[in-house]
């Protein structure tokens, strides 16, 4: 029987780019089945979904890798710029000696990994560092503290810096541990922008990475950052030892938040010696989540939170320029700039530049979707006044 091709479609997305449909509904329905029903982001409202179940997410993670790919790369155009990648700068202002017992960080005082407790950064060092980044054309500037949680006597110096980087024009991101309705509120007035606190993984598999605090520590954390009216950066690392289904409940954990992270980082583990994660996985085919499935994790991301940024994190220094590539294809749009990220280190800028050139990709100016839809911009309102109508001005 001869093959007949269909004719490729062209359509317009709301950017003026181009992409095709290849398949006719029909078809679709008969070689995928059930796939409309997962591809559907929003509800017969017209909002965004955020009544995800773990069977769609799974069904995503098992769709075929080219399909899947398809699908997040249609979704991320409705949302985003596909030839923009959002940079940012991660600084430790406070390093090492946390009473945390995090499985795969080096900054853990349980770990023997050699890294030294430091005390809180200058806060001019904070801002030169801030400035270098601005120069070197990062949008956001996050920060982090390896604390289980800020005491209450260091908070003054944290809102003198998030004043002093904010007053450079640039957003900016705290890590600090977990945080207290009352400093949720102290950030919020000094103008934070984003406040990250990973969930890590699925809740299944938390207590194997993390027992000196639970998961509902960390949800609780990020309910105190969305009622202060701050954003959320919220994502996890893979590569743990974890299974699919432990990735599927990651994912399932942040797509059902009443609201979606407005940022969403997706770490590579970077196995680092004399942690319990990379002693247990060191020379084991484990030490490195296979490259395809690592992508499936950001496709699965990209298709249940249409509107966030999803980042490349962690692990990137090691991926070859083929997989960053597919990680873009598949809706990635934010990346960690600079050498190092913490304690781990990072492609670079000079290497990133390289890459950005060779993909056709730019640096982003404008503000992240799920931003605009909320009204705060820098000096702008809180995160957390998004209407239906300022959500439906974006479809």
């Amino acid at each position: 029987m001869q093959w007949r091709s269909r004719p490729v479609v062209p359509i317009s997305d709301t950017h003026g780019f181009t992409s095709a449909a290849h398949f006719a509904k029909e078809d679709t329905d008969l070689r995928f089945p059930g796939i409309l029903r997962q591809a559907h982001t929003r509800d017969r409202d017209g909002m965004i979904r955020t009544d995800w179940t773990r069977e769609e997410i799974a069904e995503l993670f098992d769709l075929p890798f080219t399909e899947l790919l398809f699908r997040a790369a249609t979704v991320h155009r409705e949302h985003h710029r596909p030839d923009e990648v959002q940079l940012c700068t991660l600084l430790s202002i406070k390093t090492g000696g946390c009473p945390e017992d995090c499985g795969y960080c080096s900054q853990s005082a349980h770990a023997d990994s050699g890294v030294e407790a430091t005390k809180l950064m200058d806060v001019r060092q904070v801002l030169q560092s801030a400035a270098q980044a601005k120069d070197a054309g990062s949008q956001r500037f996050c920060m982090g503290a390896a604390w289980r949680n800020p005491k209450d006597r260091d908070m003054p110096k944290i809102v003198e810096i998030v004043k002093g980087v904010r007053d450079m024009g640039m957003e900016t991101c705290m890590t600090l541990g977990m945080l207290t309705p009352a400093q949720a509120e102290q950030l919020a007035e000094a103008g934070l922008d984003y406040y990250n606190h990973n969930v890590d993984t699925g809740p299944e598999y938390y207590d194997r990475v993390i027992t000196t605090r639970k998961y509902e520590d960390r949800l609780t954390t990020l309910e105190n950052v969305r009622q202060a009216g701050i954003n959320v950066c919220s994502g996890g690392i893979v590569g743990m030892g974890e299974t699919r289904e432990d990735r599927v409940g990651f994912v399932h954990t942040l797509a059902t938040l009443e609201r979606h992270p407005e940022s969403v980082p997706v770490n590579a583990l970077v196995p680092v010696k004399g942690t319990p994660l990379g002693d247990m996985l060191a020379d084991t085919p484990m030490a490195k989540i296979d490259d395809i499935e690592f992508v499936r994790t950001v496709a699965a991301a990209r298709i249940a939170m249409p509107m966030s940024m999803v980042r490349l994190s962690a692990g990137r220094e090691s991926m070859s320029d083929a997989t960053q590539a597919l990680c873009f294809m598949a809706g990635a749009n934010s990346i960690f700039t600079g050498e190092k990220l913490l304690t781990a280190p990072n492609a670079g800028d000079d290497s990133d530049a390289a890459l950005f050139a060779r993909l056709g990709l730019k640096a982003m100016e404008g503000e992240e979707p799920l931003r605009a839809a909320s009204g705060r911009a820098v000096g702008g309102c809180s995160g957390g006044c998004a209407t239906k109508e300022a959500q439906a001005e974006l479809t």
